[in-house]
C-alpha cells in the first residue's frame, strides 16, 4: 500500500529512497509501526537504508530480494544505550525481523515487520 507521507508524523520519502532507482516504495503499516516507535523513543531516528529496488546491487546479490525490497524494513543508525532502548521498543511496537549491527563504525539496528515464510522465519533477531 502506497504511503500517505502527510500523515507521517516524523519521517519524509526522501529518508527512504533507493540509492540505486531513486524510488521509495514504503509500505504504509511499516510506516506507522515506525511513527509509532519514533514517538516511544522520544528522540529523532536517522535512516541509513530503506527501501531498496530488487535491482539494487545489495538485493540483487541475494538468492531472493530480502525485505528492504518490499517497503517493510529499514536500518536506523543508533548505538549503545539508545540502541539497547530502542531495541526494546521495538518489540513492543511489533516489528518482527531485527537486524544488530554494535561493533565499529557502523552500527546500526535493521527492523522489519515482513511476514514469516520458511526462508524468513519470524519473529527472529540475527547480527551483523
Amino acid at each position: 500500500m502506497s504511503v500517505d507521507w502527510g500523515k507521517s508524523k516524523y519521517f519524509k520519502a526522501t529518508e527512504f529512497v533507493c540509492s540505486h532507482t531513486g524510488k521509495s516504495e514504503m509500505d504504509e503499516e511499516f510506516i506507522f509501526k515506525l511513527n509509532q516507535l519514533r514517538d516511544n523513543f522520544g528522540k529523532p531516528l536517522t535512516i541509513s537504508s530503506g527501501y531498496r529496488d530488487p535491482t539494487h546491487p545489495v538485493e540483487a546479490m541475494k538468492k531472493s530480494a530480502g525485505a528492504h525490497s518490499t517497503g517493510q524494513a529499514c536500518d536506523i543508525l543508533i548505538e549503545r544505550a539508545d540502541a539497547f532502548k530502542l531495541l526494546s521498543l521495538a518489540f513492543l511496537v511489533g516489528f518482527t525481523g531485527i537486524g544488530v549491527s554494535q561493533k565499529g563504525g557502523a552500527r546500526f539496528l535493521h527492523l522489519d515487520t515482513i511476514e514469516s515464510s520458511p526462508a524468513r522465519p519470524r519473529p527472529t533477531i540475527w547480527s551483523y
